[in-house]
């Protein structure tokens, strides 16, 4: 799911279509608009107008744009701590939990982990971390490094780390830090995966469908 943020003083702009087009494209199914700067606005029908308009841009892009929550408020108000527009962005989040399905952990598959950053702990050792795309990993499991590089590493997983709280285990979805036992620094790299032993092979070639965005859409039409 995704919120969708649009001004109530512009209305959609030539990026709210292509926000659009790309959450359908990658396959999001449910979102949520959030009109905002509405206190910039002192005539309420304009209001109604840019909802409107949002609506039938997300029905055109196969959303049920009639169905679709639509939230008005001010972020800018509730930062200075105005109640009601703080209650807006509560109400918001409530909205949220309603309407988005909680997305389904995919923990029944072998451990994957793309590399998203690298980085030392001083007397501890070397830290991964990246969002769990798939499995579970517990401190004490093998593990093996993959990509990039021709040959593949193996470490063992000493510590787990989430938002500055120690963990016995990690799961699908959770962002992570892994701590790994027998990797120096730079024999591991961002855009590398860790994965159970043995569950994946790496490939230098393969096959993609890719949807190319037009020029009416957004996408590049002169020669980069």
């Amino acid at each position: 799911g995704a919120i969708l943020v649009v001004s109530a003083t512009d209305g959609p702009m030539p990026q709210t279509r292509e926000h659009i087009l790309l959450s359908r494209q990658v396959g999001v199914k449910h979102l949520i608009v959030f009109l905002n700067k509405v206190d910039l606005v002192d005539d309420e029908e304009l209001i109604d107008l840019v909802e409107m308009e949002v609506r039938e841009l997300l029905s055109e892009y196969g959303f049920p744009g009639d169905d679709i929550p639509v939230l008005k408020g001010s972020a800018l108000k509730a930062l200075e701590g105005d109640p009601e527009q703080e209650q807006v962005i509560l109400d918001l989040m409530d909205t949220v939990d309603e309407y988005i399905p909680t997305p389904e952990r995919d923990t029944d598959k072998p451990f994957l982990l793309p590399v998203e950053d690298v980085f030392s702990i001083t007397g501890r050792g070397t830290v991964a971390s990246g969002r769990i795309d798939r499995g579970e990993v517990k401190v004490g499991d093998e593990v093996e490094i993959i990509g990039i590089k021709p040959e593949i590493q193996k470490a063992v997983v000493t510590g787990l780390e989430m938002f500055r709280k120690t963990l016995d285990y990690g799961e699908a979805g959770d962002n992570v830090g892994v701590l790994l036992r027998g990797i120096t620094r730079d024999e591991i790299e961002r855009g590398q995966v860790l994965a159970k032993p043995g569950s994946i092979t790496p490939h230098t070639k393969f096959s993609a469908e890719v949807y190319v965005l037009t020029k009416e859409e957004g996408g590049r039409h002169t020669p980069s």
